[in-house]
């Protein structure tokens, strides 16, 4: 008998529990068709189109609006839910509201990114031919200049190329003197042109040789004023001179004195790390906000509290099939070297500048089921209006559509109407 009693009651609870969730599943139906006939009177801040759900500004549904109830709830205008208190009932809640203004608003949209080294701005140091280090004048984290030495290498490809280039030259000289006399014999009429002929080619062969060894010494790293020193001092020394192509910051190190290395060694790793970028995904929905030129804010986990100043420069052509995000570039100044390259970091896009816009304070908006709603003060009552949220700043939030002119919006005991309103919802679904 008590097993069956017990089940009884369980029966009976689900019924209501059943009849609840019909009733109020038929009220979100209501809401969202009468959402197709909107206020005239109704402002929008913003050209751009609503969004379906959001955009919604009348909502109803059974229960709502019995006037006979007593409950203090029922529709405002425009067939809107409210909530009426009693005189207890304000004592015990303490409303405050504040009128619907117009101020300037910077829309704002948020984003993920990475913090990463430009490659304008990074030089990998190597050799393209086996050689030995012979001397290490840099250590990893100290400045360079650009030109500055580097490293010293003993190579024997450096010592061929030297002893290809002296032999040129010597034979250039030879070439040059034997073509000279033979023009001097051929004027005076004692020479053969054939011999003449012939000591011309052998000076052209002798240009083009050294012309030959000269490009190999460019080849191997030696420049312009390297290769007048080495034609100067005649010294067939097995070395070079690595120097920085840019100025910046040794971040990597590799070179160790004695060792050997090839082509594929990288010996050093240059960074200026005085500007860097910012990469962030933003979704394909959000792409036609972004332009380049934008400002952007840069905080990092590593100092909270503290912004970053950046402007967007790049956005990519590709949209990730995976992701459905496009690729953006902050280009930051790093003056103070805080950011490092691999860091996570959150960025802010300031998408206008200062646009006057609807606003209210954030804490006047609750989310509903999906929906924005705040709670708009009428004649009393406390009416529940949808709203579509567009971006904020400093504690106030943008209003695109579902309020109008000089309307009254409650922004400290917003959530006890809205705990007051389904709690009669619910109360009238178990009586109806």
């Amino acid at each position: 008998m008590r097993k069956r009693s017990v089940f009884l009651v369980l029966f009976f609870c689900s019924c209501v529990l059943e009849m609840s969730c019909s009733r109020y599943e038929d009220w979100r139906g209501e809401q969202k068709q009468e959402a197709a006939e909107p206020d005239s009177n109704e402002i929008t801040s913003s050209p751009q189109p609503q969004n379906r759900r959001l955009g919604q500004g009348v909502v109803g549904g059974r229960g709502l609006g019995r006037g006979g109830s007593g409950r203090g709830i029922g529709r405002g205008r425009g067939r809107q839910p409210f909530v009426a208190l009693s005189d207890n009932e304000k004592e015990a809640i303490e409303i405050e509201t504040v009128k619907i203004t117009y101020r300037s608003l910077r829309t704002l949209h948020s984003a993920m990114g990475k913090v990463l080294a430009p490659q304008t701005r990074m030089a990998i140091v190597s050799y393209p031919f086996p050689a030995q280090i012979a001397e290490v004048h840099v250590q990893v984290g100290e400045w360079v200049k650009k030109g500055q030495k580097l490293l010293t290498l003993q190579s024997e490809e450096v010592g061929l190329a030297k002893s290809e280039f002296y032999r040129a030259v010597a034979d250039l000289e030879l070439a040059r003197t034997s073509c000279e006399r033979e023009q001097r014999l051929f004027d005076r009429g004692v020479g053969a042109q054939k011999n003449l002929l012939i000591a011309q080619a052998g000076l052209k062969v002798a240009e083009v040789n050294l012309n030959s060894a000269e490009k190999k010494l460019h080849v191997l790293g030696f420049s312009e004023g390297d290769v007048e020193l080495i034609l100067d001092t005649h010294q067939i020394r097995p070395v070079i001179q690595l120097f920085a192509p840019i100025g910046g910051k040794v971040v990597q190190h590799n070179a160790v004195l004695g060792s050997m290395i090839d082509q594929s060694t990288e010996l050093m790793t240059l960074m200026d790390p005085s500007m860097l970028w910012v990469d962030a995904e933003i979704y394909e929905r959000d792409i036609s906000k972004i332009k380049i030129g934008q400002s952007v804010e840069v905080a990092v986990p590593a100092y909270p509290g503290e912004k970053f100043a950046g402007k967007l420069s790049y956005i990519s052509d590709t949209l990730n099939d995976d992701t459905r995000t496009i690729t953006v570039r902050t280009e930051v100044k790093n003056s103070s070297f805080k950011l490092k390259p691999g860091m996570f970091a959150d960025i802010t896009i300031l998408l206008n500048h200062h646009t006057r816009v609807t606003v209210v304070p954030c804490d006047a908006i609750l989310d509903d089921t999906g929906d924005r709603v705040v709670f708009v003060k009428e004649d009393g009552k406390y009416v529940r209006r949808v709203v579509e949220v567009g971006g904020k700043d400093n504690g106030y939030c943008e209003i695109r559509s579902g309020l109008k002119k000089d309307e009254e919006v409650v922004t400290a005991g917003n959530f006890q109407l809205k705990s007051k309103l389904y709690e009669e919802i619910l109360t009238e679904s178990h009586i109806h």
